[in-house]
């Protein structure tokens, strides 16, 4: 099995190395993170307790819902590690670093060990020893969203709690900010903020800004009819609408929101509402009913459908890159966006296809970085790793001994 190196040119490679340099001088080792400096002054970026990088350090977080087993596959190394076995859990949701195993009685939270910290001009990348957290409560329905401040947890009665993110970084819970009132969704942290959805009886719901303690303190002049599905982007924050998309940007305390129509009349089962994205992208997919697939470009403000075969999974690495959908035929598909027609296609690489519904099922997913694309093959118990840039290519296939129903990816 061959090493990943997550660069797709030299030019990239000297590019982070030069960032890690000259963006955050006086650093004069990107790998000594795990002991502290004998210097007087704390290098720019230094994380105790972790490894920086000069480049992306990807890692797999994998459950087995039947089982309970659970895994994190490194992608740089290759290796495997076998993590605390989770009975019970039904779906697995990251912020990039932290894995968050959801059960019935609540949140296992896992440390993956692998995250990345974006300063705008230059981002820095650590690896850390993976670890245990601790249990969220929650339950079914629980909904996890985290910034660099706070991870918040909005349980499915709409009551939400706020976790010092510094606490889980220590391996701790720490001890949780409970906010006032109810949610109409997720509450979700964005630009020093936490943007929630109020209403009651079904009715539209309105934009509410608060502060971290739950002090609202604006309340831009918008309306979302049956929320459902958010992201966070560079532009800002995404919520899914009946009517399409509602963009709520920040900039400098000052909030405002606006409206991303379908342009026309979309039926309920035909709605995004389950958004799937590359990590600091601005390109959104989401399944349009069972045979197309909605295409978000929140920079320009448009939706595109893009008419395909019957959809398992979807997600793209973001402009100029392919729309990549697993149909149930079991091969990878990919996409010209903005021509809406297909243009590459894989031998079926996956035999079965197991169905999202009770019983721990549940259906593959697409995980897309800067360079690869990830799909897990559970009955194969295996995952593939495919260059989306050299017409689907798959570069590597990783054998498990568990079958990876749930995946995400974190390190980006």
């Amino acid at each position: 099995m061959s090493v990943r190196r997550n660069v797709t040119s030299l030019v990239p490679a000297l590019a982070a190395v030069f960032l890690l340099t000259a963006g955050c001088g006086g650093q004069e080792d990107a790998e000594s993170g795990s002991e502290r400096p004998t210097s007087p002054t704390t290098p720019h970026g230094y994380v105790e307790g972790a490894n920086e990088a000069a480049e992306q350090q990807s890692r797999l977080v994998l459950g087995d819902p039947g089982s309970g087993d659970t895994r994190v596959l490194d992608l740089i190394t290759g290796k495997v590690h076998d993590t605390a076995r989770r009975p019970g859990v039904t779906a697995l949701t990251t912020d990039g670093r932290f894995g968050y195993l959801h059960t019935a009685d609540g949140t296992h939270v896992l440390d993956s060990g692998a995250w990345m910290v974006d300063h705008g001009d230059h981002v820095h990348y650590y690896r850390a020893k993976i670890q245990e957290v601790g249990k969220l409560p929650g339950g079914t329905g629980a909904r996890v969203r985290s910034d660099a401040g706070v991870t918040v947890v909005t349980a499915a009665d709409g009551q939400a709690s706020v976790y010092p993110r510094t606490e889980l970084e220590k391996g701790a819970l720490g001890t949780p900010t409970r906010l006032p009132g109810t949610s109409a969704g997720a509450v979700v942290p964005y630009a020093e903020h936490l943007i929630t959805l109020t209403g009651e009886g079904g009715g539209p719901a309105s934009v509410a800004v608060l502060d971290r303690s739950g002090k609202q303190v604006a309340a831009p002049d918008a309306e979302c009819v049956d929320p459902r599905g958010d992201a966070v982007t560079r532009r800002g924050l995404v919520l899914g609408c009946a009517d399409g998309a509602l963009l709520v940007h920040g900039d400098d305390g000052t909030f405002t929101a606006e409206k991303i129509p379908y342009g026309e009349d979309v039926p309920r089962p035909e709605r995004a509402t389950e958004f799937r994205h590359r990590p600091g992208s601005s390109t959104l997919t989401a399944p349009a009913g069972k045979e197309a697939v909605w295409v978000l470009d929140v920079t320009k403000g448009a939706w595109t459908r893009v008419e395909t075969g019957p959809v398992v999974a979807a997600n793209t690495a973001g402009e100029g890159a392919p729309l990549l959908v697993l149909e149930t035929d079991g091969a990878l598909h990919g996409y010209d966006i903005s021509a809406g027609r297909e243009t590459t296609v894989t031998d079926p690489l996956l035999k079965d296809i197991p169905e999202a519904g009770p019983g721990g099922t549940t259906a593959p997913v697409i995980e897309v970085d800067r360079s690869r694309a990830y799909l897990n093959d559970p009955e194969g118990r295996r995952v593939y790793e495919v260059d989306y840039n050299d017409n689907l290519r798959v570069a590597r296939t990783f054998d498990l001994d568990v079958r990876p129903s749930l995946m995400v990816e974190t390190g980006r």
